[in-house]
């Protein structure tokens, strides 16, 4: 993939339970295109996913909350899973980052449950867009248009519905990044270390044991 933004920091939402592939797939497009990705979480330590039926891989957190604001990141990336972002949109600050990068007309992609913290945040209405099947409702009760489609772009927002459609969300979620109008601010982030967790250069990091 050619390195479409390398002057962009991409700011990932997560906590426990955000569903494995939607995080490293993701991540690692946004590698490939040059960017540098920064783990944002509730709290510091490690995080853990949620790989199809049991946990999985568990990575390390760059920021919390408390420590970043939507000024510094150029796109935010909201995984999904069902006990991330259902924790996240529980947590005020969580939420509030979230509305930030809309009220910031900065680019925003989420993937199956991830909306639901858009829908917290009160910045779906007049959207069309998608997610995982359950939240169809949710989304239209917040003011969105729900469409049954892989991926959808409306105005910077990139939503699909689930695992299956990750290819056509990355794609498209790279393309918005790249069109996004703002300039990396200098946030360090572990994510894009040259050397992985496990001691191999140039990888997603691994789990811990």
């Amino acid at each position: 993939m050619a390195q479409k933004l390398t002057d962009k920091t991409i700011a990932i939402l997560v906590t426990d339970g955000f569903e494995q592939s939607e995080l490293e797939e993701p991540l690692m497009a946004l590698r490939e295109a040059g960017a540098t990705a920064v783990l944002v979480a509730p709290e510091h330590g490690d995080v853990t996913g949620w790989d199809k039926q049991d946990w999985g891989e568990s990575l390390e957190v760059d920021a919390t909350l408390s420590e970043v604001k939507a000024d510094s990141f150029d796109a935010l990336l909201v995984p999904g899973g069902v006990m991330s972002p259902d924790q996240l949109r529980m947590i005020p600050e969580a939420v509030a980052f979230v509305r930030a990068f809309f009220e910031q007309k900065k680019p925003v992609a989420a993937i199956c449950h991830g909306p639901w913290l858009l829908v917290e945040a009160d910045v779906v209405r007049g959207r069309t867009m998608t997610s995982y099947k359950s939240l169809k409702t949710d989304l239209i009760n917040a003011g969105a248009n729900w469409v049954d489609r892989e991926v959808v772009v409306d105005n910077g927002l990139v939503t699909s519905r689930n695992p299956g459609d990750l290819d056509a969300f990355c794609a498209k979620m790279v393309e918005e990044f790249c069109e996004g109008r703002h300039k990396r601010q200098g946030v360090p982030s572990q994510a894009t270390r040259s050397t992985a967790p496990n001691g191999r250069a140039d990888e997603p990091p691994r789990p811990q044991a």
